[in-house]
């Protein structure tokens, strides 16, 4: 049923909480292709701001993001597959819900598998949430998880 799964990480342990949840459908319904994704935003500079960065300054601070990117899904994706998954690593550029609902749009993805911090009402308004925007603009299912620890109503 899911040929394709994306699971977008973000470097932080709250993101890695979908790793066995990844890993027991993608052996329990014989996934094919296990892509996990972070997304790197171009550098921009405040308007009035006395910082003043050179374009190649900018190019190499992205370029860097991107290496430690990389580096970071390819170790994640490692792991996944000693546990027997076809997993790769892909970094993807611009404003991480719209990019990862791109993604899974123009590359025939199944599934989304994605960690939630499980915030609501001020919390949630204020710092805002990547996963209920993939929910809201994705076309295909997504799997939210809950990080462990989570108290509900915060």
């Amino acid at each position: 049923m899911y040929d394709r799964i994306i699971v977008p990480l973000d470097g932080s342990k709250l993101a890695e909480c979908v790793i066995p949840h990844v890993e027991a459908l993608g052996k329990g319904c014989g996934v094919k292709d296990v892509v996990l994704v972070r997304v790197v935003e171009a550098a921009e500079m405040p308007p009035d701001t006395y910082l003043v960065f050179t374009a190649d300054e900018l190019n190499r601070m992205e370029a860097g993001r991107r290496s430690e990117a990389e580096k970071y899904l390819r170790k994640m994706a490692s792991q996944l597959q000693k546990s027997g998954l076809a997993a790769r690593a892909e970094v993807l550029e611009g404003k991480p819900a719209e990019s990862i609902a791109d993604y899974a749009k123009n590359k025939e993805v199944g599934l989304i598998i994605i960690a939630t911090h499980g915030r609501s009402g001020i919390s949630r308004w204020y710092w805002g949430s990547v996963a209920d925007r993939i929910l809201q603009s994705a076309c295909v299912p997504v799997l939210m998880v809950r990080a462990p620890g989570c108290i509900p109503g915060i």
